[in-house]
């Protein structure tokens, strides 16, 4: 395994502490996002660099190094500017080495290797090839659809890779949400706050990360906002860096919603949205943000939609069994209703020429 580590040596030029302070951040964080995302090691003493990782991995990050040290050369007479973690980001997407991991991650899985989530209670591995395309393409991708009938484990893997994420440092926080719209019900009869009228629909969150992570510690990132649990109606007006954030019940959006949600997205966060869409419970009126996305979105670089079926159901096999005489009765009443429009288009030539 040690054959394709090396240990790569940089020196800055010219010297300049203060650049070095800046490219570096406020108390390193911008080596640390580095380390974080590329899966590296990098150790500094003033201008002198030590990069320790696979040997592709150490070169991109070299050379981004020496880029952004070009960035913080000022103009006379003015302060050395500071290098952004935006700006870090930025430069790791121009390096294209994540597009190319994305690649090799498709790849290994479809030769068969295994996509296997770690948590603090274990092991969690898809059971079926449709999971295990949604987990790899998770890992992957900076926004990931899950769409299919209940239990097919589409909320409970991607709080698992939200938990492993967080528990490997690669983000900050975790956010999850959900428009809080049940069978066309309104929050204004239940009791209590709006904490507590919330609460009830987001239940499902809370069991998966509490069989994750353990009760109390649940209740201890969330008193420190490390885990923020919320109405999708909290998202306007915000931006998630350094987040892994989790649409569930994505169906219930409006498309106004659901634009709204996808440009919260900001530097170095995954979003996960998941949703059923033959479960919407919204207004007849009211267009399925969902639906629309997937008519919208289809074609753009960077999103990935995983589509599930009655197969991949992991909960009681009569679910599955269910699931799948809903879809049988709904294919039977579109073959009725083609039909009968088959029926209307070719009776009319006959009544207008009986006219």
């Amino acid at each position: 395994m040690t054959a394709n580590v090396t240990h790569l040596e940089l020196e800055l030029q010219p010297a300049d502490g203060q650049r070095v302070a800046s490219l570096c951040g406020p108390f390193d964080d911008n080596i640390k996002q580095l380390e974080r995302r590329l899966g590296v090691e990098i150790n500094h003493q003033n201008e002198h660099f030590q990069i320790v990782g696979p040997e592709r991995l150490a070169r991109v990050v070299n050379d981004i190094l020496t880029r952004l040290y070009v960035d913080t050369q000022s103009v006379k007479g003015q302060a050395v500017p500071d290098i952004t973690p935006e700006q870090v980001h930025l430069a790791i997407k121009e390096s294209r080495v994540l597009e190319q991991d994305e690649e090799e991650a498709d790849t290994g899985y479809r030769y068969g290797k295994e996509v296997v989530i770690k948590t603090k209670r274990g092991l969690i591995k898809p059971r079926s090839p449709n999971q295990a395309h949604y987990v790899a393409h998770i890992l992957s991708h900076d926004i990931t659809f899950g769409i299919g009938p209940a239990g097919t484990g589409k909320t409970y893997l991607a709080v698992a890779a939200a938990v492993d994420a967080l528990e490997r440092q690669e983000i900050r926080r975790i956010l999850l949400t959900r428009p809080a719209v049940e069978a066309g019900e309104k929050l204004g009869f239940l009791p209590g706050d709006l904490s507590q009228k919330v609460d009830p629909y987001l239940r499902p969150l809370y069991d998966a990360l509490f069989e994750m992570l353990g009760f109390e510690r649940v209740e201890k990132l969330i008193e420190r906002n490390v885990i923020e649990v919320a109405p999708l109606a909290y998202m306007r007006g915000r931006t998630l860096n350094d987040a892994f954030v989790i649409l569930d019940e994505s169906q219930n959006t409006t498309v106004e919603q659901m634009k709204m949600f996808l440009t919260r997205i900001g530097f170095n966060s995954k979003a996960v949205i998941t949703g059923d869409i033959t479960q919407i419970d919204l207004p007849r009126n009211a267009r399925s943000g969902l639906r629309h996305a997937i008519e919208v979105l289809g074609g753009v670089e960077g999103l990935s939609f995983n589509f599930f079926r009655a197969e991949d159901v992991v909960r009681h096999p009569v679910v599955a069994r269910i699931v799948r005489a809903y879809e049988a009765f709904d294919e039977a009443q579109k073959q009725q209703k083609e039909q009968k429009e088959q029926k209307r288009q070719s009776s009319a030539p006959n009544e207008e020429s009986d006219a």
